[in-house]
């Protein structure tokens, strides 16, 4: 299903997307969790093409959480090894379809081989004109605004910086996000409704949107609807819409 629309102000610049649902979508089939996440390596593919597509220039993806430290080693060993053989297999065709990779989080507490393979694949996409595909890699919204603030208190202690000239941009160019718009549209697979952690500097004005399929189960037809649902959506931003009054 092709999204067609005249007016490019209903197409977002900007989705964000929490991809969840993998480890219910394998216990319901009788899997292992970690297969749930090797199948949803196919919706990663369905909703980048998806989202060249329709003209969308930023897909940020929920690639893996801090708190995912937290579960099952197997499971955690099992996506550290389905992203690394991903890196090598999916680079040239992110490079045919003008992808550019970029990856946000902390990437401390990753092996030596995952930082290199995130270091690869930024590398290898720097030229993709069409989209910038945003992976977010032992993320923590609230860790990364701790750490902007922390970047932002060595500012003003070194006098490069005045207290008072702190704001709202100030606060975003911190954040690792400070070269990327804010997210249009949030979505999240798998029917919770809840951000978890992700992006909550960012998604002040975003518009939310919770379908109930499970991330391996989520194509390129989720992915029209989810761009469908949000030029369906009422932005005012605090204000009042005169043409509906």
């Amino acid at each position: 299903m092709q999204v067609i629309m005249t007016d490019r102000s209903s197409i977002p610049q900007h989705v964000a997307i929490i991809m969840d649902g993998n480890g219910r979508w394998a216990q319901q089939l009788g899997k292992e969790r970690y297969e749930g996440h090797i199948a949803g390596v196919e919706s990663v593919r369905a909703s980048v093409r998806a989202a060249v597509r329709n003209g969308v220039k930023y897909l940020t993806l929920y690639a893996f959480s801090t708190e995912n430290w937290g579960r099952p080693q197997q499971e955690v060993e099992a996506i550290m090894e389905l992203f690394c053989r991903s890196v090598i297999s999916e680079v040239e065709e992110l490079r045919r379809q003008g992808v550019r990779v970029v990856v946000i989080g902390r990437r401390s507490r990753f092996s030596e081989r995952v930082r290199e393979h995130l270091e690869s694949i930024e590398r290898q996409t720097s030229d993709g004109d069409k989209l910038t595909l945003v992976l977010a890699f032992d993320y923590s919204s609230r860790s990364e605004i701790v750490a902007g603030v922390q970047t932002l208190a060595r500012r003003v202690a070194a006098g490069e910086l005045s207290a008072d000239d702190i704001d709202e941009q100030t606060i975003s160019d911190a954040l690792y996000t400070a070269s990327i718009p804010d997210p249009d549209i949030i979505v999240r697979s798998g029917g919770e409704c809840r951000l978890s952690n992700f992006l909550l500097w960012q998604a002040s004005y975003a518009e939310l949107y919770f379908p109930t399929v499970l991330w391996p189960d989520f194509g390129e037809e989720q992915f029209d609807a989810a761009v469908e649902e949000f030029a369906r959506r009422d932005r005012r931003y605090g204000l009042v819409n005169d043409k509906k009054l």
